[in-house]
């Protein structure tokens, strides 16, 4: 059985979650021993055409992600083990490094790449985290994701989700009715320590003119 049918068998017999967490892991296993990640994951998708930002700022922000991993890797070297995910050009920083000198240094280096408007530094100083905790935090991430998916008033697509030592970050534009839902469902999943509100909060109003006409 070659890898293509049997992941195509993963997909359609296994929990959805599972499936999502499949990718996920099968993208981090291709990465390799790359000590920073790009938006927690594999860069390169499709454009979400539901996503509230534009797909110019949808491209940015893959720009932004490229940008600050080589800078990053630049001046950081092997040392740690760091995620970067940019959305709305805020970039939200996870994973650990060695030092507290490391942890400035990591957010100077990203707040100095181009169009970057705010960042967010959630680098723990410690060890770096093991394979088995990042395969864990894969999981959490797919099930928080298909837990959005299973809800009737939550629009899943809007939501970026990263775990980090299986604290979820949660990022998007959304209302503050979303960001509280969001929050609360993710809770809900099994396994995740905390959740944290990385959101860009906007009014109903604001809303209403970033749908579809």
């Amino acid at each position: 059985m070659n890898f293509r049918t049997t992941f195509r068998k993963t997909c359609s017999t296994a929990p959805r979650w599972a499936a999502l967490a499949a990718a996920t892991l099968i993208g981090s296993t291709l990465l390799g021993g790359c000590a920073v990640l790009v938006g927690g994951a594999v860069v390169g998708g499709a454009l979400s055409y539901s996503d509230r930002r534009t797909s110019g700022t949808q491209v940015e922000d893959e720009a932004i992600e490229l940008k600050a991993v080589s800078r990053v890797n630049a001046a950081l070297g092997e040392r740690g083990h760091v995620n970067i995910t940019s959305y709305n050009r805020s970039v939200l920083i996870t994973g650990e490094v060695p030092t507290d000198a490391d942890r400035l240094l990591v957010e100077q280096t990203v707040a100095r790449v181009e169009n970057v408007r705010a960042t967010t530094n959630e680098l723990m100083v410690g060890f770096s985290s093991s394979l088995s905790a990042r395969s864990i935090d894969a999981i959490l991430t797919s099930k928080v994701k298909a837990a959005f998916l299973d809800t009737k008033d939550l629009q899943s697509n809007v939501f970026k989700v990263v775990t980090e030592r299986s604290v979820v970050y949660l990022m998007g534009q959304v209302t503050e009715r979303e960001a509280s839902r969001a929050a609360e469902v993710a809770r809900g999943v099994g396994g995740v320590a905390k959740v944290v509100r990385v959101f860009e909060v906007i009014s109903e109003a604001e809303l209403a003119n970033l749908l579809p006409k």
